[in-house]
Parts: C-alpha cells; structure tokens; sequence
C-alpha cells in the first residue's frame, strides 16, 4: 500500500508512469458498450489508486458493487493520512471525528458522523444500512453502534504527525475553512495533484469518495472523511449525508464529491448531477452543472475554495467537474487494471 504522505512528497516526476500513464488532464474514456455490466471503480483524488487498488478486486472476480466500495473505503482508512481514518489530524480540540455513508443503486443508505475511535467507519455506515430503520447515526450513539456491534474501540491517541501538527496550529488557532484552491502549501511539500487544501501552508479538509458499477449493472458509492482539519468541535460536512456527498440510482447513476461541504451541501450537489443525468445530460455536463450553481452563488468567494464532482452513468461514462485547477480522480477497470489519472475540467482556469 501507498504510504499517502510519502506519495504527496512527491514530484510529478516521481509518479509512476504506469498509475499516471498519459491520461492526467484528459477526459475520462471507459471502455463501454453503452449497455450497463461493464465493471469499473472510480475514486477522487491521486489517492484514489489506493481506494481503487481495494475495491477493483471485488469487481474483478464478479463481486458486488456495494462490496468493492466498502472495500475501497477500508482501504483508504486504513492507509497512513492526515485527512482520512484514525491517523487524520484532528479539530480544534484535539479530537479526531470522522464522517462516512454508503448507499446502492436501490435507495438502501446508510451514515455515521462526528464519530471517535472507531478504525472503518465505512463498515460502521454498512452496518446502519443494513440493520437499522435508520440511516444516520452520529456521536456517541453511533460509537456505541459501532462497539455494539463489533468494531474495537481504538485508544484515541493521536498519531505522531498529528499531534505535532495540531500543537503547530495552536500556536496562533487561525480558523479559516475557505480553502485556497491552488494548493498553496508550504513549497516543496506536496505535489500538484494533492486532495489537500491549504490554509497558511496547512492542509484543511480532504474526501474519499468512490462510485463503482459490477457486471450486473448494479451501483453503489460510499465516502469517508475526517473533514476539515481544525475544524469546530462538532463540524460535520457533505460526506455522510445522502444527496450531498453521495447519490446513487441503478436507473441514472452515481456522483460523489469532495471539496468544501458546506457549499455542496447548499445545493443538495449529487443529487442535483444524478437528477441533471435523469433528464438525459452526460457525467461531465451535469458535474458541471452543480459545479454552476454553486459558483453563480458567489463568484469571488468561490475563487478561494475548491468543490469537485465524480459521475458515473449506467452505461459506464465518467464525468467530473471542479470549481478550480487541480481536482484529479482515478478510473480502474479491466482496460486500467493498475488505474489511470486523470484531471477534472474546472470553472476558473487558472
């Protein structure tokens, strides 16, 4: 597996050919014959080879769509990272809170939020789909679901990188969410093709959301975050709440998103690119719709912050979408078993 901080460190030049191929700032093409039952997996950001590398396998064989994305989220919480799983840094308070939700082309969902010490919280959304009437819980009634129903309740401590970060930020305890879209971060420090945003040189929020389809033509999507770093005690995002974060139909498709929340939020974002696909528009159009209406709201603040959506269509098209530059995404399927990068047209093209 990918060490994500040592892969971030990295310059363009030192990915490697085979995830990078020549696909980074084209369009997404999957092969398809425009009929549903084409496997695929896709994945926002660079790291998506991570989440992809999980649930590609499931497909491969034949498995479930629900199956391959809970496996992608696991995967990417399990990886090291500063924005994803247990190792992510922390709000304001020292605490590490994370957000998740899962949900199939049927309408079966289901999502934690603001829950502590509990390692995939991707399984813990399953579990609340599946076994409950329910289909948010948050705090610390979804951390006594979570124990209740077998998932260890991990020390809490904060990971090494975390902690020093946090005690960094409390030195001045500067609050500012609205992300610089350009990835500004201290030089030499991350790639071009970070997820992270950057505040004064320090990362502020970052998502890992997945789509995938399976030979039957079945949907399914899940996210998973730790949302904005130092964020306020209690935050909660787009990421674990239906329509926002995530929607999936077996009759339309599936969208997720990652960038600023709030935003997405507003808009009720992939509900609106699933509702934009059912009147007959392609990923990319309709991504680039919500994208739109998010923009119209305030074009000068939106210049300071970055929101991305990721489409997949029944028939197996991709489709994304980015307020600004730098929004990249990972498409694996029979054709790009190791996967393939690509880059999201943006609104602002500098």
């Amino acid at each position: 597996m990918i060490d994500r901080r040592k892969f971030l460190q990295l310059p363009l030049a030192g990915i490697p050919l085979m995830l990078l191929g020549k696909a980074v700032g084209q369009k997404a093409v999957v092969p398809s014959t425009g009929k549903s039952g084409t496997p695929v997996i896709l994945s926002t950001w660079v790291e998506g080879v991570t989440a992809n590398n999980g649930g590609w396998p499931v497909l491969h064989k034949g498995g479930r769509a629900l199956d391959a994305v809970e496996a992608a989220g696991r995967a990417s919480e399990d990886e090291p990272s500063c924005c994803v799983g247990l190792s992510a840094w922390p709000d304001r308070d020292g605490k590490v809170t994370l957000d998740s939700c899962i949900m199939d082309g049927n309408g079966d969902c289901g999502a934690v939020s603001f829950l502590e010490r509990i390692k995939h919280p991707v399984s813990v959304a399953r579990k609340v789909m599946e076994t409950t009437p329910h289909v948010l819980l948050s705090g610390e009634g979804a951390q006594k679901f979570a124990v209740a129903n077998g998932f260890p309740l991990e020390d809490g401590k904060l990971s090494p990188d975390a902690e020093k970060e946090w005690k960094e930020w409390l030195k001045k305890s500067e609050y500012k969410p609205w992300a610089d879209p350009a990835f500004k971060a201290t030089p030499g420090s991350v790639s071009q093709f970070s997820p992270m945003q950057f505040t004064n040189g320090l990362p502020t929020h970052d998502t890992m959301g997945t789509v995938a389809m399976d030979s039957n033509g079945k949907l399914a999507g899940m996210v998973t975050t730790s949302g904005l770093a130092f964020k306020m005690r209690g935050r909660v995002g787009d990421s674990p709440i239906i329509g926002a974060g995530l929607f999936v139909d077996n009759e339309v498709g599936a969208a997720t998103s990652s960038g600023v929340g709030e935003e997405v939020i507003r808009i009720c974002g992939t509900h609106t690119v699933i509702e934009q696909m059912r009147m007959g528009r392609t990923p990319d159009q309709a991504c680039k719709e919500a994208v739109t209406r998010i923009v119209k709201r305030d074009p000068v603040k939106m210049k300071e912050i970055q929101v991305g959506f990721l489409a997949l269509s029944k028939a197996g098209e991709v489709g994304a979408f980015a307020i600004s530059k730098g929004f990249t995404y990972v498409v694996t399927s029979s054709d790009f078993p190791k996967g393939r990068i690509l880059e999201a047209p943006s609104w602002f093209k500098e």
